[in-house]
């Protein structure tokens, strides 16, 4: 059937001229034969067959011209609509980047207001999350061009601590998080105001922990005390949450404790943080 139609495509003008001369050759015999009823009839049992191819050559021909005409026709409507398609998608891609913007700056507005010594804060996306035994750390889509450095601090939303800015270039910077082992900082706990450094750990980052160290041997801490950033030296803000106690344990030569922390901000899920690039020492 695949080749008649094929044969048909290709011959078809060719197969209906040549039932039209016949039939034409014939319809002629007929009419000079036309005292001779033997060849009247010859020719029109001959002349039959003909006939029928041709018609049906005819009908194929026109409904192959209509399957043509409705073939193009859902062709252009096809891509019209693939057009109008691509337009609503971008339409709505942009609509919600618009959206996702206004949040951001509805959050850093938010956050502002309630920590007024954060001056100068950019909001940035997380382009890739790197875990490894060794490291962990953030890449964000935004750099030195809009003036993140090396040393800045990286917060949440909510305000919880997620890291510190480790490398900058002109549109990127990579962000070491808190239980990275090359993270160091000064913390307070909120309760008994003692002083101590949180710090990754190798164990630790595995489980996304880390631990506070330097603390009195004969500190009173409690599991679900709340440890901040010390603010001291002006390296970092004060007051930005760390994370909690979750257990204190004396160290090997027992002139001092040490605690492990699970941090506040839950960072796998992690899309968007505020890097804070400068802010006002509170005393």
């Amino acid at each position: 059937m695949i080749g008649l139609k094929n044969f048909l495509k290709q011959h078809g003008l060719w197969v209906l001229f040549t039932a039209a001369v016949l039939s034409v050759a014939l319809a002629v015999m007929s009419v000079l034969s036309v005292d001779s009823s033997p060849l009247v009839d010859l020719a029109g049992a001959v002349g039959s067959p003909f006939r029928a191819v041709y018609t049906s050559v005819a009908a194929w021909f026109n409904d192959m011209q209509n399957y043509y005409k409705d073939t193009t026709d859902l062709q252009a409507e096809n891509e019209a609509l693939k057009r109008q398609l691509a337009e609503m998608e971008e339409e709505i891609r942009l609509a919600q980047a618009d959206r996702e913007e206004n949040r951001h700056f509805r959050e850093l507005m938010k956050l502002t207001q309630q920590r007024r010594d954060l001056s100068d804060v950019e909001a940035c996306m997380i382009t890739e999350h790197a875990v490894t035994n060794w490291t962990s750390s953030l890449t964000l889509n935004k750099g030195t061009s809009l003036g993140i450095e090396v040393g800045d601090c990286v917060i949440d939303a909510r305000g919880a601590l997620v890291g510190l800015v480790d490398e900058a270039g002109t549109n990127w910077s990579t962000v070491l998080t808190l239980v990275d082992t090359d993270t160091s900082l000064g913390a307070q706990v909120f309760r008994t105001k003692d002083l101590g450094v949180a710090q990754g750990d190798f164990a630790l980052m595995r489980e996304g922990r880390l631990r506070l160290d330097y603390l009195p041997a004969d500190c009173h801490l409690l599991a679900g005390d709340l440890v901040v950033t010390s603010g001291l030296n002006g390296y970092l803000p004060s007051g930005l949450v760390i994370g909690s106690v979750e257990e204190v344990q004396m160290d090997d030569s027992g002139a001092s404790s040490y605690a492990i922390l699970a941090p506040d901000v839950d960072l796998d899920p992690l899309t968007e943080v505020f890097v804070i690039k400068s802010f006002e020492i509170v005393t």
